[in-house]
Protein backbone atom coordinates (compact mmCIF):
# COMPACT_ATOMS: atom_id res chain seq x y z
CA UNK A 1 0.00 0.00 0.00
CA UNK A 2 0.61 3.45 -0.75
CA UNK A 3 0.81 6.19 2.00
CA UNK A 4 0.73 9.78 0.91
CA UNK A 5 1.30 12.94 3.10
CA UNK A 6 3.42 15.53 2.91
CA UNK A 7 3.54 15.79 6.97
CA UNK A 8 6.56 13.75 7.55
CA UNK A 9 5.92 13.23 11.40
CA UNK A 10 2.19 11.85 10.73
CA UNK A 11 3.76 10.26 7.25
CA UNK A 12 6.19 8.05 9.27
CA UNK A 13 3.80 7.14 12.44
CA UNK A 14 0.99 5.84 10.05
CA UNK A 15 3.36 4.07 7.97
CA UNK A 16 5.18 2.78 10.90
CA UNK A 17 2.07 1.46 12.50
CA UNK A 18 0.51 0.13 9.26
CA UNK A 19 3.75 -2.03 9.05
CA UNK A 20 3.28 -3.24 12.36
CA UNK A 21 -0.04 -4.22 11.68
CA UNK A 22 1.85 -6.40 8.87
CA UNK A 23 1.60 -4.33 5.70
CA UNK A 24 3.67 -4.04 3.06
CA UNK A 25 4.22 0.36 3.05
CA UNK A 26 5.51 2.63 0.37
CA UNK A 27 5.32 6.56 1.31
CA UNK A 28 5.14 9.49 -1.12
CA UNK A 29 5.02 13.31 0.09
CA UNK A 30 2.82 14.88 -2.66
CA UNK A 31 0.46 13.40 -5.33
CA UNK A 32 3.14 13.75 -8.06
CA UNK A 33 5.52 11.68 -6.32
CA UNK A 34 2.31 9.30 -5.90
CA UNK A 35 1.84 9.11 -9.54
CA UNK A 36 5.42 8.16 -10.39
CA UNK A 37 4.67 5.11 -7.91
CA UNK A 38 1.53 3.95 -8.83
CA UNK A 39 2.28 3.70 -12.24
CA UNK A 40 6.01 1.82 -11.78
CA UNK A 41 4.48 -0.19 -9.14
CA UNK A 42 1.58 -2.40 -10.03
CA UNK A 43 1.54 -4.58 -6.83
CA UNK A 44 0.02 -1.37 -4.77
CA UNK A 45 -3.83 -2.30 -3.80
CA UNK A 46 -4.22 0.80 -2.29
CA UNK A 47 -3.59 4.39 -1.79
CA UNK A 48 -4.41 6.30 1.30
CA UNK A 49 -3.87 9.80 0.62
CA UNK A 50 -4.40 13.34 3.01
CA UNK A 51 -6.11 15.87 0.30
CA UNK A 52 -4.37 18.77 0.87
CA UNK A 53 -0.98 18.89 0.03
CA UNK A 54 1.50 20.76 -2.03
CA UNK A 55 1.88 20.28 -6.06
CA UNK A 56 -0.19 19.28 -9.36
CA UNK A 57 -2.72 17.90 -7.52
CA UNK A 58 -4.10 17.25 -4.45
CA UNK A 59 -5.24 14.01 -2.62
CA UNK A 60 -9.24 14.17 -5.08
CA UNK A 61 -7.29 14.75 -7.87
CA UNK A 62 -5.34 11.86 -7.39
CA UNK A 63 -7.97 9.67 -6.22
CA UNK A 64 -9.46 10.92 -9.53
CA UNK A 65 -6.47 9.76 -11.26
CA UNK A 66 -5.91 6.52 -9.83
CA UNK A 67 -9.97 6.04 -10.14
CA UNK A 68 -9.79 6.15 -14.22
CA UNK A 69 -6.45 4.94 -14.50
CA UNK A 70 -6.26 1.95 -12.46
CA UNK A 71 -9.83 1.14 -11.22
CA UNK A 72 -8.26 -1.99 -9.73
CA UNK A 73 -6.12 0.49 -6.75
CA UNK A 74 -8.11 1.45 -3.89
CA UNK A 75 -8.28 4.62 -2.59
CA UNK A 76 -8.31 6.06 0.98
CA UNK A 77 -8.90 9.57 1.83
CA UNK A 78 -8.31 11.91 4.82
CA UNK A 79 -9.21 14.79 5.84
CA UNK A 80 -9.82 17.95 8.53
CA UNK A 81 -12.67 18.83 6.24
CA UNK A 82 -15.86 16.65 5.72
CA UNK A 83 -15.67 15.16 1.60
CA UNK A 84 -18.49 15.35 -0.45
CA UNK A 85 -18.92 11.59 -1.94
CA UNK A 86 -16.66 8.86 -2.77
CA UNK A 87 -13.62 8.24 -2.37
CA UNK A 88 -13.79 6.25 0.40
CA UNK A 89 -12.95 9.13 3.50
CA UNK A 90 -11.88 8.71 6.66
CA UNK A 91 -12.04 12.27 9.24
CA UNK A 92 -8.86 13.90 10.90
CA UNK A 93 -7.84 13.41 13.48
CA UNK A 94 -8.40 9.69 13.47
CA UNK A 95 -6.87 7.06 15.25
CA UNK A 96 -4.42 4.48 13.72
CA UNK A 97 -6.71 1.35 14.84
CA UNK A 98 -9.52 2.91 13.11
CA UNK A 99 -7.10 3.38 10.08
CA UNK A 100 -5.87 0.16 10.22
CA UNK A 101 -9.63 -1.04 10.34
CA UNK A 102 -10.06 0.78 7.60
CA UNK A 103 -7.73 -0.19 5.38
CA UNK A 104 -8.28 -3.89 6.17
CA UNK A 105 -11.82 -3.90 5.40
CA UNK A 106 -10.92 -2.22 1.73
CA UNK A 107 -8.01 -4.74 1.11
CA UNK A 108 -8.73 -7.83 -0.44
CA UNK A 109 -8.85 -10.79 2.06
CA UNK A 110 -5.22 -13.15 1.42
CA UNK A 111 -7.52 -15.77 2.61
CA UNK A 112 -10.02 -16.02 -0.16
CA UNK A 113 -6.60 -16.32 -2.90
Amino acid sequence: MLVVEDEVVLRMAVSAHLRDAGFLVIEAVSADEAVELVSANRAIQLVFTDVMMPGTMDGNGLAAWIGERYPEVGVLVASGVDQPGPPPFIAKPYSFIELQRRIERMLPDPAND
